[in-house]
């Protein structure tokens, strides 16, 4: 049986790296004959969960060792279904098990982490999965063939962790792929289970855990526990995944303990926002304060508390100060956040259930408007503070016709360009993960190099898709 895995491993392997030829040796890589040892005997985890991390308000907790959890060590090139059991804190948000899902190679420790996308929920219809409402991803837990090709949205949602991808190529296809699915509706922050009532009376009450904190611990102890510790590690995600990955980098990085490591936070952005700030030149404050609320966020020694215990410059009177703080912290990282100025997506539920002008507003067009100006306050403060810092840079491009102009970095990389700079989205990614001195800022003045470009096909059977 070893030795028809290892056949097998080898063919494969062969096969990703004619269609995606290797990188030049980098920090965390594996030499060629140590790569062929571990096609035998898979490297074991160097960084264990030691016993005083698994103390505390948010400890890293692993499975027991009598209970199997569904990884093989040595299935290298595919997509396995990790299952944590309940005692890692780990739970979706209808109380079904929380899965993982990790495909490994042999050659290299470097590890992307990748945050699943999905919206956000704060009562009922938001969290119950209702028709019509914009509300949070996986309402019915996650399958275990969740990363199968019949789930595109997932198995193919980006260059990133897609093996061999026919549009972009990036260096994290070649790595270990740690794919997060979202299944709590709070970006991967909350800590609270709530119970919503149905309005209309006919359902009982809705018991949802938003854990996304406790689970995105789970996980950093499974990788500590059953993977060594990257050379390289870039935390990403888009969408909710985006601002999860911007609200866990600290501790991820720091239970990690990557010798190189990288943010990018494609359409997450928490904005420049005071707690008490007024709505009209504040847009994110309603949403924020509530959320702070539905989620638990200022509980005692709550996720709030946990998140400022590692960074002392957070201020929790104004959450945007998370990218200074975390700029500062981790100086020598290169960071990135990115997202659309015509984002339709993000900004509806920024804004559309917090603010009565977009409520009364008379038809769509005027609806759409109004999320627009608000998103574009909040973009034009948040560019701002990035451009002050050198390793944290901020690339905004206008419009691409794919799913509202939400997300950069899915599907390809291509159409997020900024043209009065000659820029390509590439260009920034390659600023954060293969650059030096300063990352890329750039932003784009307006949208009509972009709505005048081609249809384009497969933008819109995506888009179709996605429904």
């Amino acid at each position: 049986m070893a030795l028809i895995r290892y056949a097998a491993v080898v063919l494969l392997g062969g096969a990703v790296a004619l269609a995606s030829p290797p990188l030049q040796a980098e920090v965390g890589d594996y030499g060629f004959f140590r790569t062929l040892s571990n096609l035998i005997s898979p490297p074991r985890a160097d960084n264990p969960v030691q016993p005083a991390q698994r103390q505390g308000q948010y400890p890293l907790l692993s499975r027991n060792a009598n209970k199997a959890d569904g990884f093989d060590p040595g299935a290298y090139y595919q997509w396995q279904t990790v299952q944590l059991p309940a005692e890692t804190g780990a739970v979706c948000g209808d109380g079904s098990p929380y899965k993982i899902f990790v495909n490994r190679v042999p050659n290299t420790t470097n590890t992307i982490v990748y945050m699943e996308g999905g919206g956000a929920c704060w009562d009922y219809a938001s969290c119950s999965g209702q028709s019509g409402i914009r509300g949070a991803r996986n309402p019915h837990g996650i399958p275990d063939d969740y990363m199968s090709l019949l789930n595109p949205g997932a198995s193919l949602v980006s260059p990133f962790v897609t093996r061999v991808s026919p549009f972009d190529s990036v260096k994290t296809q070649n790595w270990n792929m740690v794919y997060v699915p979202y299944c709590t509706g709070d970006i991967y922050g909350g800590d609270k289970v709530a119970v919503y009532n149905d309005p209309s009376n006919q359902n009982a009450p809705l018991v949802w855990h938003h854990n996304g904190l406790r689970n995105s611990r789970a996980v950093t102890a499974w990788l500590k526990d059953n993977l060594p510790r990257p050379g390289q590690m870039l935390s990403t995600g888009c969408s909710a995944g985006g601002a999860g990955s911007l609200i866990n980098y600290d501790p991820l990085r720091r239970d990690l303990a990557p010798t190189r490591s990288f943010l990018i936070d494609d359409s997450g952005p928490i904005f420049p926002t005071p707690r008490y700030g007024d709505p009209a030149q504040y847009p994110s404050q309603p949403l924020m304060a509530h959320i702070r609320v539905a989620w638990g966020l200022d509980a005692p020694n709550g996720p709030l508390a946990y998140l400022a215990s590692g960074l002392p410059q957070l201020d929790l009177n104004e959450l945007g100060s998370l990218y200074p703080a975390l700029s500062s912290k981790h100086s020598g990282d290169r960071l990135g956040a990115t997202h659309f100025w015509q984002d339709l997506n993000y900004s509806s539920y920024s804004y559309e259930r917090f603010h009565a002008d977009i409520q009364a507003a008379p038809n769509q067009a005027a609806k759409e408007a109004l999320i627009h100006a608000k998103w574009g306050q909040d973009t034009q403060r948040l560019s701002a503070r990035l451009n002050g810092l050198d390793n944290f840079g901020g690339y905004f491009p206008q419009y691409r016709a794919l799913n509202e102009s939400h997300c950069t970095t899915i599907v390809d990389f291509k159409n997020g360009d900024v043209q009065a700079q000659n820029l390509q989205l590439k260009n920034f990614i390659d600023s954060v993960l293969d650059g030096s001195g300063k990352v890329v800022d750039a932003s784009e003045a307006n949208d009509q190099a972009d709505r005048a470009k081609p249809f384009n096909l497969l933008y819109w059977l995506v888009d179709q898709l996605l429904g």
